[in-house]
């Protein structure tokens, strides 16, 4: 949509993606990513912490249930999304606005770690897929991997 505030966030989540169900039914999992800039100070030689910048960030449907099977407090994460304003009523009668990040992507920084991919094949859930790692079924085999094109560039 044309006009919406869009964000890439570098930081750290706080803590475990909190993975809840509307009472329709829809997941959502809601998080914060902590970012904190590092500034070299010339005067004493060394790297310091500047202020962190804490954003709380959702993501919906079955991409809630992957991230919350995915990622875990302490990650480094990379998220890119659009910023959300948000007013509500707290239960003592004040008005409250909160500003969110509705992630459209997010996924480990591999700066300092490594990570292992495993694609999720149309509407599979999350939980079909670690059934199919653990042998209950068998794996979905990967189109990328097991195509015609062999080691072969296809193009």
């Amino acid at each position: 949509m044309s006009g919406e505030t869009t964000l890439t966030i570098v930081g750290n989540l706080t803590s475990d993606p909190e993975l809840r169900y509307t009472q329709s039914g829809l997941a959502v999992s809601n998080f914060t990513i902590a970012s904190t800039p590092r500034v070299f100070d010339r005067q004493s030689n060394e790297w310091k912490d500047g202020d962190a910048l804490f954003i709380r960030a959702s993501v919906w449907r079955d991409f809630a249930e992957q991230v919350a099977n995915s990622l875990q407090k302490g990650m480094r994460v990379i998220a890119q999304g659009r910023l959300r304003q948000r007013a509500y009523e707290t239960k003592e009668g004040d008005r409250r606005t909160v500003i969110e990040l509705e992630v459209d992507e997010i996924g480990p920084s591999l700066r300092f770690a490594t990570a292992q991919v495993t694609r999720v094949q149309g509407s599979q859930r999350p939980q079909q897929t670690q059934q199919a790692q653990q042998g209950s079924s068998p794996a979905p085999q990967d189109e990328w991997v097991s195509g015609p094109y062999g080691d072969e560039t296809p193009f």
